[in-house]
């Protein structure tokens, strides 16, 4: 397993900087069974809100060229963090500032349609980016070659399996180096072979100057890939640092190791 490179202390240029923010949803006190109904009691005022902070005044800055890691239970926030970073999320309050194209890897291969092939929704989804027909001429075929797909590339979508959909939504996306690369839970798509190359591909990434933020409960992924890494608990930052300081900071929350009872001998 190789070790992660060290950020370069010539480039102190800010890639991602986020400034003491939070994020406040309005849930329903009580369940609400339709939207119908939803509706009805909100125009009635007998819907009552409660206030549930995903996240509460994050502050840090990432690096360009920074592999950085995110680690947490489920509902700590971190889906919520990675979608301040690509802009379909605002702040309740606090700021975020990211420069460059975003290319966020949260639900892979979103927006294709079941009903049209591999290869039309290569060309579907190069337009949604606002590439021409002429780059995507060029782009096609090593997507359709890092996809490993095949004959397959000419079935229609709705036929393929989940990890199939996943290896072309992958090889679209990462194409093109982005400034920003967003990666959530997606590393374990495909066989281990195929995972290696989505690994090696953002690590090229790392070398060209993309700074990465990379959500994973696997250890070892964090481990090999990042530089550093923060744990997310209820929202609050709880540890920023190197991944060794975090996951064990993590896994000792987790898993606290029982105290030793020594047993006394009478002499």
């Amino acid at each position: 397993m190789s070790e992660p490179n060290p950020i370069s202390s010539e480039s102190s240029e800010v890639s991602v900087s986020i400034e003491d923010v939070s994020v406040r949803y309005r849930v329903p006190s009580e369940p609400i069974q339709t939207f119908k109904e939803y509706v009805i009691r909100s125009v009635q005022v007998k819907l009552k809100l409660n206030d549930f902070w995903a996240l509460r005044h994050i502050s840090l800055e990432i690096k360009k060229g920074e592999v950085f890691g995110i680690v947490g239970r489920n509902g700590a926030g971190k889906s919520t963090l990675l979608k301040l970073v690509a802009r379909v999320l605002r702040p309740s309050s606090g700021r975020v500032w990211v420069k460059g194209m975003v290319v966020p890897l949260l639900e892979l291969g979103a927006g294709f349609h079941p009903e049209l092939t591999g290869r039309e929704n290569i060309y579907l989804n190069g337009a949604m980016l606002g590439f021409t027909r002429a780059e995507m001429e060029e782009k096609a075929p090593r997507i359709i070659e890092f996809s490993e797909l095949g004959k397959f590339i000419d079935v229609p979508l709705r036929a393929y399996s989940t990890g199939m959909w996943a290896r072309l939504g992958f090889a679209a996306a990462t194409d093109t180096p982005p400034k920003v690369l967003i990666v959530d839970e997606i590393l374990g798509v495909g066989d281990e072979a195929f995972q290696n190359k989505c690994t090696a591909r953002i690590a090229s990434f790392r070398d060209l100057g993309t700074t990465s933020l990379l959500v994973s409960h696997k250890a070892a992924t964090i481990k090999q890939m990042c530089q550093r890494d923060m744990w997310l608990d209820f929202g609050v930052l709880k540890v920023l640092g190197t991944p060794e300081e975090v996951l064990d900071a993590y896994h000792e929350s987790q898993w606290p190791k029982e105290p030793v009872n020594e047993k006394s001998t009478d002499r």
